[in-house]
């Protein structure tokens, strides 16, 4: 299994290495090239950081700040060591450019909890770096050591109180060799990292509204377009008729583009007006009658397939069951989910014969040019790519469609600049979806209540099939693995398999992936076998779990090793913090726990929740312990947790996209229920355990939401009193379990 995990990740970066072109698209290159860079009054000791001559200090950040604090917490890496005031640096977005690769992603891309992990050697050693260039270069014109001068808030102090600001040795510090060794301070020196009261470096940004959004982006000349996308999953324009829509006030052309008609207008209104009264002919193509029914069959026929071998040891669980004290098994159903972020899907394009230049808040910055030059002839280098702030994305962005669609119709419009929005109806509907699922697992005990054998079987689509293919190798796509190849609990016996099956829904990477699918499943599960044995949950979890060393094969973003003694940790210090007495309480009240690793962070939660008689959930308390290493900016840690909870809550609450006629039945928030805020937890407790001495950070912007969705499946069946095993946790699923 070490060789498919190896195999995946190279053809990971080799993929999306190849989508990036090979080549530097930015200003900055990798290596010397970037040290010569002067461009703009300003010298760049490294890709990372440039420096006035007025001393002005602007920290490159390289990855999309969608609300989940990269624009500050990066920059408090890159200025620890630079020894500045991160308050008084500015902040830029990069543009692609290889330099800016996210080195466990293998692509300038944002997602899977990676920043702050990819950044926090490489960010701190660019700041070191550059701060050892630029104080060598002061000792150079002070003809002393370098040794002999230290830097401290952007100032360079030498012998004899020579002082000079990084400003007036930056240019100087720019023609000089990076050096080879970049001691970086111990964590105990450390006087941005960790601050717990550093504010925000974008709240007065975002709450003046001077925040540039995609949405908000104006160029001179812009139009704005409005599309009519195919109302099934799919469907193509068969043809359309237009006239009504060109007599409309401000209306400037009507285009057909790849995968619909957009109406081109003086402003977004005229435009979505127009395109209201369009008459479009639809061929809803082969998935035009795809309904609940046929996938649920579809995916309930591929399960009993015996599915591709990810992780095994000892005997065929199914061969050594008969001897169990006890056997127990379970399928759970998990739906189809849409990301739905605030700000909907939006860009700015403007194509002309010679150059492209998309303004967008994407995810993926590096394959923008391909995909566009691939939409309007021109070459990748041809395409110039600026990012904005996002208004949400939960891996949503990741998808460049919204940018190919702006593209084609800008060119086909006369090759004018236009910012095409798509309205919350067309985002709800033409998602790329969490995929839906089946999760059956079979499990024996003995008679103290250990697990003997343990069988996993998942059923769902492969979203890396549809976008990166070449990572998946023999029936297994490795990013369906997540949260199950990590299992921390020991079974002698043991076979996890998963099968593949196309759904003909469009399937995703959604806010923590296959974490979301497996991790809930599973321990729900575990909860059914704890009561199997008669064992409180919290103690059945602790007695089975694996802490000898077991490195598990494919760790998807973890950090692949034996997660047992962290997990043990966590799960101890949460029955204290959460004064633990037991699952249920009696009266409609009822108590889940659940535990989980993810993007190498350990997170456990206890949720006490209340089942009215018509089976609505109110969520009355979480208590949460995170393991996730050090803390780069601890409030924003805290404000990732919090909103991963409440996230969390909605979607398995309420959280389905279910599918009709071959199109999505949800369409706007009427029909698809978020959290209100008098909905959200009545008391909610987040714990960090300390960090161990080096540890590296863990990821922290997704693993909470699968342990809430875990840890209320069990809270909400512990106050039913049966076991529920389909989600959403609707009333009619709570009824019907």
């Amino acid at each position: 299994m070490d060789t498919i995990k190896n195999q995946s990740r190279r053809d990971f970066v080799k993929v999306s290495a190849v989508a990036g072109g090979g080549v530097a698209l930015g200003f900055y290159l990798p290596g010397r090239g970037v040290l010569a860079d002067h461009h703009g009054g300003h010298a760049s000791p490294n890709a990372w950081i440039k420096v006035g001559g007025d001393n002005s200090i602007t920290i490159m950040c390289a990855r999309s700040e969608m609300g989940q604090d990269v624009y500050t917490s990066l920059a408090m890496l890159v200025a620890e060591e630079l020894e500045v005031d991160i308050n008084k640096v500015k902040v830029e977005f990069a543009p692609p450019a290889e330099v800016y690769i996210n080195s466990l992603l293998g692509g300038q891309l944002t997602g899977g909890s990676t920043s702050v992990r990819d950044g926090w050697e490489k960010l701190r050693k660019a700041g070191a770096s550059a701060r050892m260039m630029m104080v060598a270069a002061a000792a150079k014109q002070w003809g002393v050591d370098a040794a002999q001068c230290k830097a401290s808030g952007g100032v360079i102090l030498g012998p004899g109180g020579k002082r000079v600001n990084y400003g007036m040795v930056a240019a100087a510090a720019a023609q000089m060799e990076p050096p080879k060794d970049v001691p970086l301070k111990p964590v105990s020196a450390f006087k941005v990292v960790g601050n717990a009261k550093q504010k925000r470096l974008d709240t007065p940004a975002k709450v003046m509204g001077t925040a540039q959004f995609g949405i908000d982006t104006r160029v001179p000349g812009m139009l704005y377009a409005a599309v009519a996308l195919a109302p099934m999953i799919g469907g193509k324009v068969k043809s359309y008729n237009d006239k009504r829509a060109k007599a409309m006030p401000g209306v400037k052309s009507v285009v057909q583009f790849s995968r619909g008609v957009a109406v081109v207008a003086d402003s977004y209104w005229q435009a979505k007006k127009a395109k209201d009264l369009l008459i479009v002919d639809w061929d809803g193509g082969a998935l035009a009658d795809l309904d609940m029914n046929k996938i649920w069959d579809g995916l309930r026929t591929a399960a009993a397939q015996p599915g591709a071998t990810f992780r095994e040891h000892g005997q065929d669980p199914e061969s050594v069951m008969g001897s169990a004290a006890k056997v127990v098994e379970a399928t759970y159903q998990l739906p189809f989910m849409t990301h739905s972020p605030m700000e909907p899907m939006n860009t700015v394009a403007h194509v002309t014969a010679d150059k492209a230049v998309i303004i967008t808040p994407t995810q993926f910055q590096q394959l923008i040019p391909h995909v566009v030059a691939g939409a309007t002839g021109l070459k990748p280098e041809q395409v110039e790519v600026q990012t904005t702030f996002l208004g949400g994305g939960f891996g949503r962005r990741v998808e460049v469609d919204y940018a190919i669609d702006a593209a084609e119709i800008s060119k086909l419009a006369g090759n004018v600049p236009v910012k095409m929005v798509w309205s919350r109806e067309d985002d709800m509907t033409h998602d790329s979806y969490r995929p839906a699922g089946l999760y059956t697992m079979k499990a024996g005990l003995d008679s103290s209540g250990k697990i003997t054998a343990f069988r996993f079987h998942s059923t769902s689509p492969s979203i890396s099939a549809r976008l990166f293919p070449s990572i998946v190798k023999d029936g297994i796509d490795p990013f369906a693995l997540e949260g199950i190849d990590n299992i921390p609990y020991a079974a002698p016996n043991m076979k996890l398999t998963y099968q593949m099956h196309d759904t003909g829904v469009t399937p995703g990477y959604w806010r923590a992936v296959s974490h979301n699918l497996n991790a809930p499943a599973l321990e729900g599960f575990i909860d059914e076998l704890a009561a199997a044995a008669g064992k409180d949950p919290i103690d059945f979890r602790l007695a089975n779990l694996q802490l000898a060393e077991e490195k598990h094969a494919w760790s998807g973003l973890s950090a692949g090793k034996t997660v047992g003694p962290r997990v043990k940790k966590v799960l101890e210090e949460l029955k204290v913090r959460a004064g633990w007495s037991g699952p249920a309480s009696g009266g409609g009240k009822g108590r889940g726990v659940a535990v989980m690793e993810g993007y190498n962070s350990v997170i456990g939660m206890v949720v006490d929740v209340t089942l009215s008689a018509g089976n609505d959930v109110t969520v009355d308390r979480v208590v949460s312990v995170v393991d996730a290493g050090p803390l780069i900016h601890p409030d924003q840690a805290l404000a990732q947790m919090e909103s991963c909870i409440i996230f969390g809550q909605g979607t398995a609450l309420w959280g389905e996209i279910t599918v009709q006629n071959g199109g999505v039945q949800q369409t706007n928030f009427d029909s698809l229920r978020v959290v209100r805020m008098n909905e959200s937890p009545k008391k909610l407790e987040i714990h960090f355990l300390p960090a161990a001495e080096g540890q590296p950070p863990g990821g922290l912007g997704e693993p909470g939401t699968p342990v809430l969705t875990a840890a209320l499946v069990n809270a909400v069946s512990a106050a039913a009193g049966k076991r529920v095993r389909t989600l959403p946790l609707s009333q009619e699923n709570i009824s019907a379990a």
